[in-house]
């Protein structure tokens, strides 16, 4: 399969690389395809965070002042 790719505006075929060429083309985009995975686990672990911060705050306010905002706002 043949992979275009472009370095400095100039556009390349990847099957015309040398076998080193093809070789350091290959690492190239596993690095981009794992950095991509990275990015959204970033992203995952973001909302996973705050997630725990909403918590500590809803217990925070349940210690301090015996409400429970979960209970308070939840639709049961």
């Amino acid at each position: 399969m043949t992979r275009r790719f472009r370095i400095d505006g100039a556009e390349y075929k990847s099957e015309e690389l040398p076998e080193k060429g093809k070789a350091i083309f290959e690492l190239m985009a596993f690095s981009q395809v794992r950095l991509q995975e990275l990015k959204n686990r970033q992203v995952l672990m973001t909302e996973v965070k705050n997630g725990y911060i909403a918590d500590l705050k809803t217990e925070i306010v349940k210690g301090r002042t015996g409400v429970d905002l979960g209970a308070l706002f939840s639709d049961n």
